[in-house]
């Protein structure tokens, strides 16, 4: 049996993974297989984060944040964030989600 929205997830990871690519993170690749009670993220390769896709046609912040959270710390990385595709959009025009305080770290770094 097919399982679309396996497909359509997983669809979603390479196009994340290949647009960072393409954007300077010659690294980033999807991550396969981890399994859920210490999953460490779908996106590997981007230094200091994890990245948790979703493409869902219900977009839950709470949770897909939460969850990317959890997926930074079993990945031992600084961030987490959640990459949500947006209904009838390129990759490019995803949401990344993350919490403010995380945010203001990063913000701090860069300045």
């Amino acid at each position: 049996m097919v399982n679309k929205n396996k497909i359509k997830g997983s669809a979603f990871e390479r196009d994340v993974a290949d647009y960072l690519v393409s954007n300077g993170f010659p690294e980033a690749d999807r991550r396969y297989g981890a399994g859920a009670q210490f999953d460490k993220g779908d996106i590997i390769g981007v230094p200091k984060f994890a990245l948790e896709c979703k493409n869902q046609a219900k977009i839950m912040l709470s949770e897909f944040l939460a969850e990317a959270l959890i997926e930074a710390k079993h990945a031992n990385k600084k961030y987490g964030a959640a990459v949500i595709k947006r209904r009838g959009k390129n990759v490019a025009d995803s949401y990344v989600v993350m919490s403010l305080s995380q945010f203001t770290e990063l913000l701090r770094e860069r300045t």
